[in-house]
């Protein structure tokens, strides 16, 4: 057979899709799946999770294909279906996960950059840190930080009220600040060994 058929534009992806042509749904997966495992990689422990995550995020949007609007931007609604798929993930698991938080300690090291030195972070040594925060604090941190939604969002989308966003947001910053200011005194004390 033949690959000159193979290569698909996004709009007949989308049109088999709705015709529930199973080639097409491969396709459209192994085209955006990179994106939208990184979408959720933000919101969950780990990549099992994320995994877990993606192929539900899959399966809602082979089911609801129909609901996307053409004239808009096909991965900010694939990204939006993510989003709120690792939420509803959050929402069945948290009762399961442990919330034990990360000691504040009264004397916290700050770190000597203050928030720069997130820059200075590779994109997966960030992801990493921000799987370590609880549940609640890496989905509000994910939800402002990097989504942009608002407290006032956060909280519909959640069933929270806005301080407790604030206040989940405002740990979650200093549970990465705290992290981060460990692995940089790791690193430094490996490096002057």
């Amino acid at each position: 057979m033949l690959f000159s058929r193979a290569l698909k534009t996004l709009p007949e992806l989308l049109e088999g899709c709705l015709q529930n042509d199973r080639k097409c749904q491969e396709l459209l997966y192994k085209q955006f799946y990179g994106y939208a495992m990184g979408v959720c990689m933000r919101y969950v422990p780990n990549r099992e999770e994320a995994l877990e995550v993606v192929n539900d995020g899959f399966l809602k949007i082979f089911q609801k294909v129909q609901k996307y609007d053409a004239e808009k931007s096909f991965k900010i609604w694939l990204r939006r279906v993510m989003i709120n798929t690792a939420l509803d993930h959050y929402r069945q698991n948290v009762k399961y996960q442990n919330h034990t938080d990360l000691s504040v300690a009264e004397n916290t090291i700050a770190t000597p950059d203050g928030d720069n030195a997130y820059n200075t972070l590779a994109h997966e040594d960030l992801i990493e840190l921000i799987q370590q925060l609880t549940p609640s604090y890496r989905t509000v941190f994910n939800l402002y930080v990097i989504d942009g939604f608002s407290h006032e969002e956060i909280s519909r989308q959640l069933g929270i009220s806005e301080g407790t966003s604030k206040s989940n947001l405002a740990r979650a910053r200093e549970n990465l600040r705290v992290m981060l200011s460990k692995k940089k005194s790791n690193e430094y004390a490996r490096v002057s060994r």
